[in-house]
């Protein structure tokens, strides 16, 4: 069992900057974000195998995610950001193989002025 534990969220008014973290508890081979809008299904923003990293293309060249394979820690540098990336943001990892699939419990993001 793995566990995933999220910090970072909050409101920032557009253009501005947030940095999510998620720590896991265990070994994972994939680890990434996904977010859910209100009223919309949650999507792939962006996730990191090995140093590989993959993006929406919606936040292409705004969002950069990163790995420290030392403290099993996973960020998500957003920037630039946009009204319409509010959402609930939430940490997902892979990991036996890609058998077992964990989700964080969510981390709000408000981009507001």
């Amino acid at each position: 069992q793995v566990q995933l534990v999220e910090s970072g969220g909050g409101l920032v008014q557009p253009g501005g900057s947030l940095r999510l973290s998620c720590t896991a508890s265990g070994s994972i081979n994939r680890i990434g974000w996904y977010r859910q809008a209100p009223g919309k299904e949650r999507e792939l923003v962006a996730t990191i195998t090995g140093g590989s990293p993959t993006y929406a293309d919606s936040v292409k060249g705004r969002f950069t995610i990163s790995r420290d394979s030392v403290k099993n820690t996973v960020f998500l540098q957003m920037n630039s950001l946009r009204v319409e990336d509010t959402a609930v943001y939430y940490c997902h990892a892979l990991a036996g193989g890609s058998k077992y699939s964990y989700w964080g419990q969510g981390t709000q993001v408000t981009v507001s002025s």
